[in-house]
């Protein structure tokens, strides 16, 4: 199932410059996976040691925060679209 996936300017230079990549997965977790595996070094800067989403970095599908969905276990299907957002913080 292939999901496109909105990179974030910070994280552009680890997709070769691209603001949008696809990947085959059918839940989150598997798309993370499916983007280290095409594009190394980028699930770190999205994922902790354990594998969940970082408490800065907001991952939407469809515009809909996974954390109020499934986390990382939220099924995606061909043609979804997957925004990943970090947090930005100022004063």
């Amino acid at each position: 199932m292939s999901v496109k996936v909105r990179i974030p300017t910070p994280l552009q230079k680890l997709t070769g410059d691209q603001a949008i990549v696809e990947v085959d997965a059918n839940n989150i977790d598997g798309l993370l996976n499916g983007l280290e595996q095409t594009h190394p070094g980028i699930k770190e800067r999205i994922c902790d040691e354990s594998g969940k989403v970082r408490r800065f970095v907001n991952v939407y599908l469809n515009e809909e925060d996974i954390r109020f969905l499934q986390k990382e276990e939220t099924p995606v299907k061909d043609g979804d679209e997957v925004s990943i957002v970090p947090a930005i913080a100022g004063g």
